[in-house]
């Protein structure tokens, strides 16, 4: 690898302006997608969401290959690009907790606010339970909707001690198997960190299946569904998002190692694999969070 002297400055990019638009046909083709919406008797918004997704992955691989030709060519050797990167990836992350925190905000407070005033249990909107949802008590997990004829309520809520008990000793013990590639790389041990680095994207993987899997078990036998009102909305909002970060952190990891095959990495120029693992060890986090309040509280 050749070094480069003093701070590297890239050249314009269009990266972002790509991946602004994968974000917004995203969002916009999913938000249309649960309202059903059409244009022309066409429901659009499965297609449009499809090809977000496409324009995402499009956008990571490409940005991605950018980033790695500029490290092979000892582009972002000096420190203070080192440092860049370390500061934009630790508000990165921030961005991230603000994220779930709005999502966990609305839980709390659907959870805390809402429901215990349409059931009544504040003494100054009584009246307006009394008129409005007389037959409503305030439960969470909430099996009885205030207007069961515009919000079928599920049948069940989600067991903790199944498949979510699995999933967090999965995340934790991905969370652990990453630690150990990290340890091996510093040590130069190449075959315990590819090991290592194999088995938590086994690991990443076999956790977003049983999350398929229960979210089957939701919808085919407990009628739990977006449409269920708050605590299936809640609920897929939350471990939703939580398993799209746990995709886009095993696709990192896949990139990971394959440049760990291709010896981009060194006991003292690996901060690619170090971002990833601080991205992979905030998922943990948050899961063990939606473990908690979601699953068991």
């Amino acid at each position: 690898m050749t070094q480069h002297s003093g701070y590297y400055l890239p050249q314009p990019s269009n990266w972002p302006l790509k991946g602004s638009i994968a974000l917004f046909l995203t969002t916009f083709g999913g938000a249309n997608w649960l309202h059903k919406s059409t244009f022309f008797g066409l429901e659009f918004g499965p297609y449009l969401f499809g090809i977000g997704i496409a324009t995402v992955l499009y956008m990571m691989f490409g940005w991605f290959s950018v980033v790695i030709g500029e490290n092979r060519a000892g582009l972002l050797s000096d420190k203070q690009v080192d440092h860049s990167f370390r500061w934009g990836m630790a508000w990165f992350i921030f961005s991230e907790v603000m994220f779930f925190g709005a999502f966990f905000a609305a839980l709390f407070y659907a959870r805390l606010v809402s429901v215990p005033v349409l059931a009544g249990e504040q003494a100054h909107y009584y009246l307006t339970h009394l008129i409005n949802w007389p037959n409503f008590t305030g439960q969470w997990p909430v099996l009885h909707n205030p207007n069961p004829s515009a919000f079928v309520a599920p049948n069940a809520v989600m067991e903790t001690w199944g498949i979510p008990a699995i999933n967090t000793l999965i995340l934790l013990s991905s969370g652990a198997t990453i630690t150990v590639a990290h340890w091996a790389l510093l040590k130069d041990k190449r075959s315990i960190m590819l090991m290592a680095q194999a088995v938590t994207i086994l690991l990443g993987l076999t956790f977003l299946g049983m999350q398929a899997h229960e979210y089957t078990i939701a919808y085919m036998e407990k009628g739990l569904t977006l449409a269920s009102g708050i605590y299936g909305t809640t609920f897929f909002m939350l471990t939703g998002f939580h398993a799209l970060h746990v995709t886009i952190g095993t696709i990192g990891l896949c990139v990971i190692l394959y440049r760990m095959f291709k010896h981009d990495f060194s006991p003292t120029n690996h901060f690619a694999f170090e971002a990833i693992a601080w991205y992979w060890h905030f998922v943990d986090v948050v899961w063990l969070c939606l473990f908690i309040l979601v699953y068991w509280m």
